[in-house]
């Protein structure tokens, strides 16, 4: 079918604040270590002013997946719930200044959300979000005309937790369906695994053409720390699994198949913010592009290489030359 979009993703609308830390700073704060915590307004001005000197920069788990779909030369389209403020700006004139497109809406006296990031040396994201207005999404946001002209609709597991945004999943998923789109879906984290496990399973199972997670987040939604138990139990329920395991690379799962994608190696090892999410552009980025899953895998790797080289989610270089460069 003819398609206007590669991929047209639903999430959060976030604005990146990263900063460098320390395990003793995250320890005073009572942070975990890799993880991400939901903080209220008044946590995050907090913690604003006790970070070291920090840079902005527009993200959000989706918005920096489309970032990396235009990168690589692809078409893409992102639905979310901004402020109508100075950061919300921001994240317009960033989506489309890569040539993406902004759809969903703009509110009157609530926040553009925000995420305080800190990078420790290792290169590990520990993240405080407040989601302002990007939690506000509706399926009234969710324009029908973009998920039909879109190959890939990618939804942000982040997004399963407001019941409002659940139930734009759900129109989402409906108008995906019946216009033949695939439907992929992004796990996030794996406290959203540990919060809604039953409702991820039913609608994976129901939903979801492609189901993309890194090895935590895949071993939570099956209960096992044994990592090939879980990637053997993505068979069946997703047509494709894409499951990234850091330096290990990652698996891709697709009926009998299982195949192994080595890692891109980096440059350096920064900051590994948005690595998941330069991975999904690649790899969704070759699906809709009628690639091979290990085409697919490999630009997913490359695209991750290049983002955790720098601070920031979202990749600093043209990934379509690179991809040029490295014969993909």
């Amino acid at each position: 079918m003819n398609s206007l979009y590669d991929v047209a993703a639903i999430g959060n609308a976030i604005v990146d604040v990263i900063a460098p830390s320390s395990e003793a700073f995250l320890s005073a704060e009572g942070l975990i270590k890799g993880s991400m915590t939901l903080i209220d307004e008044a946590h995050a001005e907090g913690l604003y002013a006790r970070m070291a000197a920090a840079i902005e920069a527009s993200g959000g788990s989706a918005g920096n997946t489309i970032a990396g779909v235009a990168s690589l030369g692809g078409r893409g389209a992102f639905i979310g719930k901004l402020g109508q403020d100075q950061l919300g700006d921001v994240f317009v004139h960033d989506i489309e200044a890569v040539g993406g497109r902004f759809s969903g809406g703009r509110l009157d006296g609530h926040a553009t959300g925000r995420c305080l990031i800190q990078v420790t040396d290792d290169g590990q994201r520990t993240m405080s979000t407040c989601l302002g207005a990007a939690a506000l999404l509706t399926p009234e946001d969710v324009d029908p005309a973009i998920i039909e002209a879109a190959q890939i609709v990618y939804l942000e597991g982040y997004q399963f937790d407001p019941p409002e945004a659940r139930r734009a999943f759900a129109k989402a998923a409906g108008l995906a369906r019946a216009s033949g789109r695939l439907i992929a879906l992004s796990l996030s984290d794996s406290f959203v695994v540990h919060r809604h496990r039953p409702a991820l399973l039913g609608f994976i199972e129901s939903e979801v053409d492609i189901l993309l997670a890194n090895e935590d987040e895949i071993t939570a939604l099956f209960e096992t720390d044994d990592f090939e138990i879980a990637a053997e139990a993505c068979r069946g329920r997703a047509k494709i699994a894409a499951l990234t395991r850091g330096a290990k690379g990652s698996v891709v799962i697709a009926g009998d198949q299982t195949l192994l994608i080595e890692a891109h190696p980096p440059e350096k090892v920064v900051d590994t913010t948005g690595a998941g999410d330069q991975y999904a552009a690649g790899f969704l980025f070759g699906l809709a592009q009628g690639r091979a899953l290990t085409a697919c895998g490999r630009l997913g790797a490359l695209a991750a290489a290049e983002v955790i080289a720098h601070y920031g989610p979202r990749p600093q270089v043209s990934l379509k030359d690179l991809a040029t460069q490295a014969g993909l």
